[in-house]
């Protein structure tokens, strides 16, 4: 019974490995989609980057490219594309499946997620900046009002003291989740056969093998280097190559 329920839920899955067919102008997506569609994975892999490159940046449109290479074979630009597209719609389930897949199939290693990534996954950064805005100018607003009022109004002064504490812990936590697990610093390990080593020289000792799909946390950069956080709490220098930030 439990096979039967595990194939079922990878069959689902594979089935949500297809392209989106929401309206798009593009005919540059449409030809892509195309593509895909007629199983020429890195013709579509090529029209979708194109996209990318010139600014059309959306979670559908990092959901098909992770689609098309995860069909190509490509677990880790497969997984970044996924993590992207999270990254600008967190609650895309199509994307969560399929990112989920890839990481099984690749073994991808994942790092620690912080406490703001565990409890505060219902919005983005950009919800609690622009939540933050808003309780900024409400709190300037009411000061206005204070200083243009004929009387002191208890309750203005109430609002503004108010709105300014949201906007100090909106603002911590902003820095908080930009500085965490998943935050701006955030890197998937596109290579094969990445190790992480102690210095930056190919010949230094290894401290942890790296699956295409992992994640890392770049912390530094030297020349062609990069120290980053790694899975299972340990740091150590990759190749700058052999990785890329999710956040573009």
């Amino acid at each position: 019974m439990k096979q039967s329920i595990a194939s079922l839920c990878a069959i689902l899955g594979l089935l949500a490995l297809i392209p989106t067919v929401f309206a798009q102008s593009d005919p540059q997506f449409a030809a892509a989609n195309q593509e895909y569609a007629s199983g020429h994975f890195k013709e579509a892999i090529d029209g979708y980057e194109t996209l990318v490159r010139s600014g059309a940046l959306s979670a559908n449109l990092f959901y098909d490219l992770g689609n098309a290479y995860f069909r190509n074979g490509d677990f880790g630009y497969s997984i970044l594309n996924y993590e992207r597209a999270l990254a600008l719609e967190p609650h895309h389930p199509e994307t969560q499946a399929n990112l989920r897949i890839a990481r099984d199939e690749a073994r991808a290693l994942e790092l620690q997620p912080g406490w703001p990534e565990r409890y505060l996954r219902f919005a983005t950064v950009n919800h609690f900046t622009i939540a933050a805005a808003i309780a900024l100018w409400l709190a300037v607003f009411c000061f206005t009002g204070l200083i243009f009022a004929g009387r002191r109004s208890s309750g203005l002064i109430t609002l503004s003291i108010f709105s300014l504490a949201i906007f100090g812990m909106l603002a911590a936590l902003i820095f908080r989740i930009d500085a965490g697990s998943r935050g701006r610093a955030l890197a998937i390990v596109t290579g094969t056969g990445v190790e992480a080593r102690v210095a930056t020289a190919d010949n230094a000792n290894s401290v942890l093998a790296l699956p295409p799909g992992s994640e890392v946390k770049v912390l530094s950069q030297r020349g062609d280097w990069v120290y980053a956080a790694l899975p299972n709490n340990l740091r150590g220098w990759i190749p700058s190559k052999s990785a890329e930030q999710v956040r573009l």
